[in-house]
């Protein structure tokens, strides 16, 4: 894993923005294509908005989500209304190319197998991301990949259900294609998740974080975060 310290929240935003773009220039001149899945969190807010001042080629994105609450459309607690907010109204980015989590489906489950169907028909089956962005919570969960929620276990499609957690069931994006990105970009900020920054740097596999592989992972935390874990 590749560790890059920054000041503070917002320069780890510009940090992780001018990555996500310079991968995405990469990517689409060698494939033509982007694809990027993108996690929920304040300085991943942040993170979007500054991406919006980056040069990418937008047409050749494809954005999909990391994982997203069921709740109704424009509800504030939904990843996709704060990307709508902070990206989406400010890129030329063609609707049919953002992939929203369809979690507003009577039926959960079968929604969750389109959605990994609509994941190998952009990504390739199995299919390999351009870049997964993921946070860190402050109980080591990451996505939402909860401790102790069955969607730990699921190896055997990219999209699982997960929950009820914080109010909310998810759904989300499983191991094995978060393993298989070609950058997994962590993104952390806060003193309060100094313990599981050092748990996840150590990939410490009792947190559902430290399950996730490290091979290609670059993590960008700020020093309250990073201080408080060296302390």
């Amino acid at each position: 894993m590749k560790i890059e310290i920054l000041p503070d929240s917002i320069a780890v935003a510009v940090r992780a923005a001018e990555i996500i773009a310079d991968d995405a220039r990469a990517a689409i001149g060698a494939r033509g294509v982007f694809t990027l899945a993108v996690s929920g969190g304040n300085t991943p807010w942040q993170m979007l908005r500054a991406l919006a001042q980056q040069a990418v080629p937008w047409s050749a994105v494809q954005l999909f989500q990391v994982d997203e609450r069921v709740a109704p459309d424009g509800d504030p607690d939904r990843n996709l209304t704060h990307m709508q907010e902070t990206l989406l109204g400010a890129v030329k980015i063609p609707p049919e190319n953002v992939h929203a989590m369809p979690v507003n489906d009577p039926d959960l489950a079968a929604a969750a197998g389109r959605y990994a169907h609509e994941i190998e028909s952009t990504a390739g089956a199995p299919p390999v991301f351009d870049l997964v962005h993921l946070g860190l919570g402050p109980d080591g969960h990451t996505a939402s990949l909860v401790p102790g929620d069955s969607a730990l276990l699921v190896t055997n499609t990219e999209v699982a259900l997960a929950g009820p957690y914080l109010g909310h069931r998810r759904m989300t994006l499983t191991y094995p294609v978060l393993d298989s990105a070609r950058r997994v970009l962590w993104v952390v900020t806060g003193a309060e998740k100094a313990r599981m920054l050092s748990l996840l740097r150590a990939g410490d596999r009792t947190i559902p974080a430290g399950r996730v592989n490290a091979a290609n992972a670059t993590l960008l935390a700020d020093r309250a975060a990073a201080l408080a874990h060296a302390g």
